[in-house]
């Protein structure tokens, strides 16, 4: 297979220097180009043909979200990765890349005095998205897909659960805007997201959201027509007392490489609310929330999918739909109508596929 072309767009040389060096180390990569800018970068598109595009933000000149911008209109297919600083200024501006087209992001090493820490990080963060988004990803179909009956029972929907990656904040934008105020059901979402990022993603969903939207704290208990994520770093649960069920996060080990893991917190879903459970995969890389739809499945909850059409990378979802776990498979603009559906009628169960 050919090499996936990258084009390093950052101010500092030695961020342009040392990133060079570590991408082209791995046989798959080849960086065709660099930038010191955004006015740069635009000239240099249409000479290296670039895959895939790593774009920093704070930059003299044109910054990122200014070259963003530009490359939309220009190339509005072309993927582009926001390199990131991991400080609230950075996250705010990389939230607003990513309303504004960024493909995806990935957090600049915050200990660039050890080189050996931060190759690490590069190779772990950034290299897999860059593969992801320059050789188009779509799992694997699995052979034998799970068989579960069809329900012939009528079970009142009590919470739902969404798990979501790459391409989140957009997509929990577009479902969760059209959830009336007067939802009677709460919902629980894991988006995978490094610290202080979940924090203002819950600010920027509930400034667009008739529902309160919040970062979760343990010990909270649910409420109907409130949303919570899950904080960056933070597994979160569910647990039943003689109160009601209560909000709880850990820091257990990482499940898919995540935390917060959405396996994890279907999981905890399954066993607390069991039938009355309404799990949603969103857009997202790899796997994670496979293994706990399942639980969802064998407590005789539902599953709802994205489709793959809408999907930013059809990994979460395509996983699950594959394995036979998905009772819907839909494009994200109708996936909040399914859920009100089902919540204000509770007349059927979701047609099984």
């Amino acid at each position: 297979m050919p090499k996936i072309r990258v084009l390093i767009v950052d101010d500092a040389v030695l961020v342009r220097s040392r990133l060079s060096k570590i991408l082209s180390s791995d046989p798959q990569l080849e960086v065709v180009g660099v930038a010191a800018n955004g006015r740069i970068a635009l000239a240099k598109i249409s000479h290296v043909n670039p895959d895939v595009i790593i774009l920093d933000i704070e930059m003299p000149e044109m910054d990122g979200l200014q070259t963003l911008v530009a490359i939309r209109q220009k190339y509005p297919h072309l993927p582009v990765i926001m390199y990131s600083t991991f400080t609230r200024s950075g996250a705010i501006a990389t939230l607003e890349a990513l309303s504004l087209g960024a493909s995806d992001y990935a957090t600049k090493p915050n200990n660039l005095g050890n080189v050996e820490a931060a190759t690490q990080h590069i190779r772990d963060d950034l290299i897999p998205k860059i593969k992801v988004f320059g050789t188009f990803f779509t799992p694997s179909t699995i052979i034998h897909p799970l068989i579960f009956p069809v329900r012939s029972d009528i079970q009142q929907v009590e919470v739902v659960a969404i798990g979501v990656s790459t391409g989140g904040p957009n997509a929990l934008a577009v479902v969760l805007k059209e959830f009336p105020a007067d939802l009677s059901v709460p919902i629980l979402i894991v988006q995978h997201m490094p610290p202080m990022f979940t924090k203002l993603l819950a600010k920027q969903l509930a400034s667009k959201c008739q529902i309160p939207v919040n970062e979760a704290v343990s010990g909270q208990i649910l409420k109907p027509g409130h949303a919570w994520i899950a904080p960056g770093d933070f597994h979160l649960i569910v647990q039943r007392d003689n109160t009601g069920v209560r909000l709880a996060t850990h820091q257990a080990s990482r499940e898919n490489s995540c935390r917060p893991s959405v396996d994890v917190l279907l999981r905890s879903v399954a066993q607390v609310y069991g039938a009355g459970a309404i799990a949603v995969i969103l857009t997202g890389m790899g796997q994670d929330g496979l293994h706990g739809c399942q639980c969802i499945r064998e407590a005789g909850g539902e599953v709802v999918a994205q489709d793959k059409a809408t999907s930013v990378v059809w990994g979460m979802p395509g996983f699950v739909v594959n394995a036979g776990l998905a009772n819907k498979i839909l494009p994200l603009n109708e996936i909040a109508n399914e859920i009100m559906h089902r919540i204000r009628f509770n007349q059927v169960p979701l047609s099984d596929l």
